[in-house]
């Protein structure tokens, strides 16, 4: 057993270490500064009760990204020193964000330990190389972020550490091992255990859907899938899931190696950036050689977020949270006693609400931010739930969850062809669909980022929208003056949330406009930092009749597009004739 001894080390106050609920996220070059990433560890051992960390277990491990391997090290280290009793990292320092959701939740170790929580080492799909981003975040005893009362402790700690406590003379661990390292210092024994990445989050995967029905729809004739992982954490999963267990050919596995630079691409699944599966879709700008698979995801680098696409058809995020819900209790064996209840982001359209509506289900519409689904989660008030940008999740864990909700699809899948698996043609992702549009009527949507406007500027447009909301009949007047075919807003606010379970309440978070159709302009701020503002516009179109729900999305959403830019003023506010982005 090797011994260690605990070194006291100076230190002072670094700026900038305020962590949102995703955690810290900077440069490489920032993190690798002189007591930046040790700062912030010790000040979050500061931040926690202190049974959370003298004697407790906590989790280690990442998406990968380069500078995993060093901060891994220096963790460990902080943390012999600071009293906790065992560190267990994820072979190779790869653990998926929902991973390490599973396993604080789930996994009992030998001894009949539990993890009471974990630094996650991720800049979720931000890119990573020596230039590029890293960041840290800390999960709770409930698998979920640390929420905001714990992060503010952080950051109060930062602005005022003096010190921090380290057993320099610990050796690294071997990541690429598995096994337990014992070692002894001051306070006692001190193990790091290395374990398969993968085995919680499959056996739980596997307690959640039948894995028999997918294994048949994978055997279909019929059938074809592709897989991107992006050289995500995500890899470190899909052939175990995907070719091992549900019986893929492993060719349909793209980009499933983890990379530090994650390929020097951008690990983000949009139609922008998965560019190589997009293509293998058939839905890039020229056809591919081959026909194109049935069914395709993606995944981002710590596998949270993912893209469902079909044969040259892309599945919004917001349809397909309200499509894994209409069929969840059918299809998914978790939920065969039916669904708690359902939630999403204030962005995301609202075509959760019509299914909630119409299966009688509770449901809330929450600020962005997965914290607030984890408390409704934690109070047994929702059991699905989604935002717009490509975040799908269950209360099986409390992250996002990119694999589950690929394995969500293919049990709907599978449950829509279970008598039809060696039949001419299989019921579709687009079949699926479309039908849940004739059912419950199509949220067109879109969404334009104008990224880096002037703040002043920005700020400016905000007030602007919020004071025109004082007169809805003036509201009206403007908008029918831009277009005479675009009804009626009928309400107008910035959006408020009062958390039903512990009664806080989140302010301004986005300026709606709701029309008498169902349809919905959102605006909204973020990042008012130095390098400006961006500000989202979210542009819903809602459509009932059954006929008209085959529009081109640009084509049915062009005159509430008109109305958007023109009450806003946007070009006047920000002097940009369009967006930087368009979702």
């Amino acid at each position: 057993m090797v011994l260690f001894e605990v070194s006291r080390k100076d230190t002072s106050p670094i700026d900038g270490q305020k962590p949102g609920t995703s955690g810290l996220r900077k440069k490489v070059v920032v993190f690798q500064q002189l007591n930046y990433l040790h700062n912030f560890v010790q000040s979050t051992f500061n931040a926690l009760p202190s049974d959370k960390v003298k004697g407790a277990t906590l989790v280690v491990s990442g998406d990968g990204r380069y500078f995993s391997k060093d901060a891994i090290q220096i963790i460990v280290k902080m943390a012999a020193a600071n009293g906790v009793r065992r560190i267990w990292i994820g072979q190779n320092g790869l653990l998926s964000t929902p991973a390490v959701s599973c396993v604080i939740r789930e996994r009992v170790g030998a001894d009949g330990s539990k993890a009471s929580g974990a630094f996650i080492l991720t800049a979720s799909h931000n890119p990573g190389g020596p230039h590029e981003d890293f960041g840290i975040k800390y999960n709770m005893e409930n698998g979920g972020p640390a929420p905001e009362a714990i992060t503010d402790k952080i950051y109060a700690n930062t602005k005022i550490i003096t010190e921090y406590f380290i057993a320099e003379n610990l050796p690294d661990v071997d990541v690429s091992t598995i096994g337990v390292t014992n070692f002894s210092g001051p306070e006692g024994s001190f193990d790091v255990e290395v374990f398969d990445s993968a085995n919680d989050y499959v056996k739980l995967m596997k307690s959640i859907f039948d894995f028999a029905s997918i294994q048949e729809l994978f055997a279909s004739p019929n059938f074809t899938f592709c897989y991107d992982a992006l050289h995500g954490v995500a890899g470190a999963y899909a052939k175990r899931i995907f070719v091992e267990e549900l019986g893929a050919n492993e060719n349909s596995l793209l980009n499933c190696v983890p990379k530090e630079d994650f390929g020097g691409g951008h690990p983000d699944p949009n139609l922008t950036y998965a560019k190589e599966l997009v293509m293998r879709m058939g839905l890039g700008k020229s056809n591919p050689q081959d026909e194109p698979p049935e069914f395709g995801a993606a995944a981002d680098g710590d596998a949270d977020r993912n893209m469902i696409l079909g044969k040259r058809f892309f599945v919004t995020p917001s349809d397909s949270v309200a499509i894994i819900a209409a069929n969840a209790a059918q299809a998914i064996p978790y939920f065969s006693t039916g669904l708690k209840g359902v939630a999403r982001s204030m962005p995301t359209s609202a075509a959760l609400d019509v299914v909630a509506k119409n299966l009688n289900l509770k449901f809330f519409e929450v600020p962005t931010g997965w914290k607030f689904f984890g408390n409704l989660m934690d109070a047994g008030l929702c059991s699905i739930c989604g935002e717009e940008s490509f975040g799908t999740g269950s209360d099986h864990i409390r992250e996002k969850d990119g694999i589950w909700a690929v394995l969500a699809w293919l049990s709907i899948l599978a449950y829509k062809n279970k008598d039809n698996f060696n039949g001419e043609k299989l019921v579709t992702v687009e079949d699926i669909v479309r039908q849940h549009w004739a059912t419950y009527g199509r949220h067109y949507y879109t969404r334009y980022d104008y990224e880096n406007v002037d703040a002043a500027g920005a700020k400016e447009l905000m007030s602007y929208l919020i004071n025109l909301q004082s007169s809805l009949p003036e509201v009206n007047k403007i908008i029918h003056e831009i277009r005479s075919d675009v009804l009626d807003v009928v309400h107008a606010d910035e959006f408020e949330y009062k958390d039903p379970v512990d009664e806080s309440v989140s302010k301004h978070q986005g300026i709606r406009y709701l029309f008498a159709d169902g349809s919905r302009l959102v605006f909204r701020l973020s990042g008012t930092g130095s390098e400006g503002a961006t500000i989202r516009l979210y542009i819903e179109q809602y459509e009932k009749d059954s006929s008209k729900t085959s529009k081109d999305s640009q084509e049915a959403l062009a005159p509430l597009v008109q109305v958007a830019l023109k009450l806003s003023k946007m070009e006047e506010f920000t002097g940009r004739s369009a967006p930087t982005v368009i979702t």
